[in-house]
């Protein structure tokens, strides 16, 4: 069989966009292919169950494609989803979503929530860009990671950061370039908020005296009254970082505007990259809880009060937990700030490792709300017993592996009922899916 010239036809796409077609009844995952497109392909690695494979031609293109609006796309890691309509994305993510949980969970939910949409470009207000200084070339490369390698792509826009850092690109590897050091930065992040947007700069050693003025200019001429800039630097581990220049600034801070709430943060900190879609979202998860003045909540994996703090404006008594000290120090200052210190406290606690002892002595309490990281709840779910369990639980999130997974265990051994589940595009033009889910009983 010639591996150079295959035609076949695209049936679906799986949960990283890719296309999947089949052939002499093996699996073929072919790069940027969408559903009914007959393409030809060139098969270019070769496992026991698939194969993976690029498109030579598109013989027969879907309606849906569209042509991607930026320059580096199939070469940045990043938006592999730009050759879909940007509408037919969400719907491609609902059906991964209902997919697994029908085929991981074996659950349907009762009622799709609408999708939670927002605007596709300059939306991105963190990310992590990547520096390198290529000896060969004599250049400093500055941009996100090439697909699926280590090289950096050398990039002067992006089109999901918000346009002000997108044309500070070029400026930043120029910058770099004239440093004493620009061999010892690997990346740099940025955290865009509301009042000011940080570079957070991480150095392998120490900067000399013409460094930091180089910084200061930097900044200064790239500041302005509507977007103002500051530069931090993190010389070893990851709470080594301190404000560099200007030294005192407005701190960085984002606003869940419907419930009157500021939550400041430090650069390093866990924040959602899409502001928009995460105000959406905290007031959908608020809806969904049904929060009445008597209720008691619980948000596992409350990080810096994101959830913890809109639920402790409407409930009775409510409980934050997380894993990481640092991000309950956060918000517990966040509570403060808003005046909400007697209505709510926090706590720390790994809850990968939780089992049913520990969640009976917490106690019980009348909701949860659950948004753990890609790892799921799975420790937590399992030790739930009929003595503590809440009337409901909303699960945010960014996995719907694992929230199927989960979700099994809820509906199949506690006996809650799915009621209802969606999406939120908080990554428009990437494959990556979040979601929300709402169990009762």
């Amino acid at each position: 069989m010639d591996l150079q010239n295959i035609q076949v036809k695209i049936e679906s796409i799986d949960a990283e966009g890719k296309g999947i077609a089949r052939l002499n009844g093996k699996t073929i995952f072919v790069e940027n292919a969408l559903p009914n497109e007959i393409v030809t392909i060139n098969i270019y690695r070769k496992k026991p169950k698939f194969d993976l494979a690029k498109i030579v031609e598109i013989n027969e293109a879907s309606k849906n494609r569209v042509i991607p609006k930026c320059e580096y796309f199939g070469v940045c890691g990043g938006c592999s989803l730009q050759h879909i309509n940007f509408y037919e994305q969400v719907i491609s993510k609902e059906k991964v979503l209902l997919d697994n949980l029908k085929h991981i969970g074996k659950i349907e939910p009762k009622k799709i929530l609408p999708p939670l949409i927002g605007k596709p470009w300059e939306y991105r207000h963190r990310a992590r860009l990547s520096a390198k200084y290529v000896f060969k070339k004599g250049e400093v490369l500055v941009g996100f990671r090439e697909k699926s390698s280590p090289y950096v792509v050398n990039m002067d826009s992006c089109l999901i950061l918000p346009k002000h850092i997108s044309d500070l690109i070029p400026k930043l590897r120029v910058l770099i370039d004239k440093l004493s050091i620009k061999d010892k930065i690997p990346q740099i992040e940025v955290a865009v908020g509301e009042n000011i947007s940080v570079f957070l700069m991480r150095i392998m050693s120490a900067l000399n005296i013409s460094d930091e003025e180089l910084i200061k200019n930097f900044i200064d001429e790239n500041s302005t009254f509507e977007s103002k800039l500051q530069m931090w630097l993190q010389p070893s581990g990851i709470n080594s970082y301190e404000p560099f220049y200007p030294k005192e600034m407005p701190q960085l801070s984002y606003s869940l505007k419907d419930f009157a709430i500021n939550m400041p943060y430090y650069p390093t900190e866990f924040t959602q990259v899409n502001p928009e879609i995460n105000n959406e979202m905290v007031k959908q998860a608020i809806t969904l809880l049904d929060i009445q003045e008597n209720d008691t909540i619980i948000d596992f994996f409350c990080g810096i009060g994101n959830f913890t703090l809109p639920i402790a404006k409407m409930a009775k008594n409510t409980l934050g937990i997380e894993g990481n000290e640092q991000l309950i120090i956060r918000a517990r200052k966040n509570a403060s700030h808003n005046n909400l210190d007697n209505k709510v406290n926090f706590m720390v606690q790994n809850l990968f490792k939780v089992d049913k002892d520990w969640l009976i002595k917490l106690g019980k309490f009348d909701k949860w709300l659950l948004d753990p990281s890609r790892d799921g709840a799975h420790e937590l779910i399992k030790s739930i017993t009929p003595k503590i369990m809440p009337k409901i639980i909303v699960y945010v999130s960014c996995n719907t592996a694992t929230l199927a997974r989960d979700a099994e265990i809820l509906t199949a051994i506690h006996g809650y009922t799915l009621n209802y589940a969606g999406v939120m595009n908080m990554f428009p033009h990437t494959s990556h899916i979040e979601s929300i889910a709402v169990f009762s009983l």
